[in-house]
């Protein structure tokens, strides 16, 4: 039985993720903001474990963690939780910078940092769900596409620092997928949802489960995911 750690397991393909990982019989800790977000996710996942701390403060995750209790090995973090707000360069506040580069960002990296002795306890798998923005950036994208370049270095840097320690760094970069925060995007664009026309969040999360369940003789660094339709 593997022990994963998720963000963003309330909705879209961190719900998916935590539903498959659960029904073959795999440990899950899913991570929540507050306490009331604990208790939604532990109803919605019976047997789950949960763990507390918000991601927008993550100077505060440390704190939070110390006060919890942590799984003493793990398998998978996977880290799928993250926020998006549109706007042109010259309209960006820097509390949205702030907020965008602290949830999608710092905070990875701090949770990452705070669960190493485990992963590398497990010979373990670190998962980033990128997007295309981490790859190329549009106009009015920079906030989200800052944190999610950001986000790719980070992989990038944690995969040569820690392959000595067994530890696999994954990115998977999914264009348009059909959850919910897609609708709050074409919201802030202006546009029709369609939810026909995207991604489905099973096809993300399948490809997530394909590289944490590779053989331990290889390594799939960067997986990019595009609409087939």
């Amino acid at each position: 039985m593997a022990t994963h750690v998720i963000t963003g397991a309330g909705s879209g393909i961190g719900e998916v993720l935590a539903e498959r990982l659960l029904a073959r019989g795999d440990e899950l800790y899913l991570f929540a903001r507050d306490a009331g977000r604990a208790k939604e996710l532990a109803d919605r996942f019976p047997g789950a474990r949960t763990l507390v701390g918000d991601l927008a403060n993550p100077d505060r995750l440390s704190w939070a963690l110390e006060h919890q209790t942590l799984p003493e090995r793990v398998d998978s973090l996977l880290h799928v939780a993250g926020v998006v707000d549109l706007g042109g360069v010259g309209e960006l506040t820097t509390r949205t910078w702030t907020n965008t580069l602290a949830v999608n960002l710092v905070a990875p990296a701090e949770l990452t940092r705070l669960l190493l002795p485990q992963l590398r306890a497990s010979r373990g798998h670190v998962v980033f769900v990128n997007s295309g923005a981490g790859l190329n950036a549009g106009p009015n994208w920079s906030a989200y596409a800052a944190s999610k370049h950001g986000l790719k270095a980070l992989a990038d840097s944690l995969r040569a620092e820690e392959h000595a320690n067994g530890v696999r760094v994954t990115s998977v970069y999914p264009g348009r997928t059909a959850t919910a925060m897609q609708v709050k995007v074409h919201q802030q664009e202006g546009k029709e949802y369609d939810a026909a026309r995207w991604i489905e969040a099973g096809s993300v999360a399948s490809t997530v489960l394909h590289a944490i369940d590779l053989p331990r003789d290889a390594e799939i660094n960067d997986i990019t995911v595009r609409p087939g339709r």
